[in-house]
């Protein structure tokens, strides 16, 4: 990766200043859910859902200082590309593309009261893009975890995470899950995350897997046109909510076990009783995990990741012929405690959970893909990592191995021009 101090300095002629204006780099880390499925409220509050998550050794490097002026520039390192704005203007603008995810930063401490004068913002990064890590968000956090540096904020780290999400709605006019923002703030490193967004508790469980490794694996499969689909399934999940809350009034999804379910949508049509069964599925998959975590039994961790990826393929159906290859090889494999499809389907990723001495096995099963398929997975080896944080100006990039790795030139931010 990029040392973003340096560049930052540079583009903005910083050498000579370093007392007048200091500089605060921070980083923030992927994300990946293992577990877990977002739904709808009927009362209008932005979507929630619980998660067993963890942040992985990707990360948004985010440098900002102060400027003389009032204005607000931003330069993407990995790309060559500068936007700018100003406080009166600070809103969602499809051009910024990339840097719009730099605006909820602003927006929270304005709104906090603090005197935003003119800023300087520098990013780079190594996430892969568009394929469920949660890279966007990660420049989100990034960001306002370096000017909440800059600018001395006193803050707790849910009340941090809550009001950057509200920010981020406000930029962009749109709902966003909180359980990211979460994850993002509350990682430990080698620690999986267990997240209730609608009660904002986050749940630290030790991993097990000291001697496993985690496989990110771009199927590469291309998802145009897929936002008509995902929208229909919150949809459906929206009516099923809404048919459980005429059986038991101001009941959710956790309110129903699974039997429960069963008895009360014997009636309703067979597509949303599907979705309906597999949230409340998930739900209970997410507890059963974490108790499997906590006595580091992983064989049952096993049977419930490769039933929760057996429910997005038959009852919420967003998964895809090359996802449930790619899971199906991992299966496969005496020794991979789970794979299963991550982000929000009909491509993207998977990730696989595998021995050590197994990870070349499981590559060198996945060498038809291409012949089958037509595309060639990209695989990323990871490991967990910890929170977003601010580290020294003069710390070396954090993942060498990632600089050199073709896949990873696929940024973080290069296509973030949609809404």
């Amino acid at each position: 990766m990029l040392n973003i101090g340096q560049l930052h300095r540079k583009e903005y002629e910083l050498e000579q200043d370093r007392s007048l204006f200091p500089v605060v780099i921070a980083e923030a880390p992927g994300r990946v859910n293992f577990l877990g499925e977002i739904a709808p409220s009927l009362d209008g509050e932005p979507e929630s859902g619980i998660f067993l998550s963890t942040v992985i050794d990707r990360f948004i490097h985010v440098a900002v200082s102060a400027r003389k002026d009032n204005s607000f520039r931003f330069f993407a390192a990995d790309l060559g590309e500068r936007k700018r704005s100003t406080l009166a203007n600070l809103k969602y603008r499809r051009e910024d593309r990339w840097a719009n995810y730099i605006k909820p930063a602003i927006f929270l401490f304005s709104d906090l009261g603090y005197s935003m004068k003119g800023l300087n913002f520098s990013l780079c990064g190594d996430i892969p893009q568009s394929i469920g890590l949660a890279s966007s968000t990660a420049i989100e956090i990034a960001a306002a975890t370096a000017l909440k540096s800059l600018l001395r904020v006193q803050i707790s780290d849910m009340d941090f995470a809550q009001k950057l999400k509200k920010a981020h709605e406000a930029i962009f006019g749109n709902n966003a899950a909180l359980a990211d923002y979460l994850v993002g703030v509350f990682a430990r490193k080698d620690h999986f995350l267990i997240v209730d967004s609608l009660e904002s508790e986050v749940k630290l469980i030790k991993s097990p897997f000291a001697s496993f490794r985690f496989l990110i694996v771009d199927s590469r499969v291309p998802r145009m046109g897929t936002e008509t689909e995902i929208a229909a399934r919150k949809t459906d999940i929206f009516k099923g909510l809404e048919l459980l809350s005429q059986k038991r009034d101001g009941a959710g999804f956790k309110d129903f076990a699974s039997n429960d379910l069963l008895e009360v949508l014997g009636s309703f049509p067979e597509q949303i009783r599907r979705r309906s069964m597999h949230i409340v599925g998930e739900i209970h998959r997410v507890s059963d995990a974490a108790d499997a975590l906590e006595r580091a039994d992983l064989a049952s961790l096993a049977k419930i990741i490769y039933h929760s990826h057996e429910s997005l393929r038959d009852l919420y159906e967003i998964s895809c012929p090359e996802i449930d290859w790619l899971v199906k090889r991992a299966q496969e494999i005496e020794g991979a405690a789970g794979s299963r499809m991550t982000g929000v389907g009909f491509g993207g990723c998977t990730y696989t959970i595998i021995r050590r001495e197994l990870v070349e096995e499981y590559k060198r099963r996945l060498e038809d893909y291409e012949r089958i398929f037509g595309f060639r997975p990209a695989i990323y080896d990871v490991k967990l990592a910890t929170r977003a944080r601010v580290i020294p100006e003069t710390a070396a990039p954090r993942s060498a191995k990632a600089a050199a790795s073709k896949p990873a030139k696929r940024r973080a931010y290069a296509n973030t021009a949609n809404k």
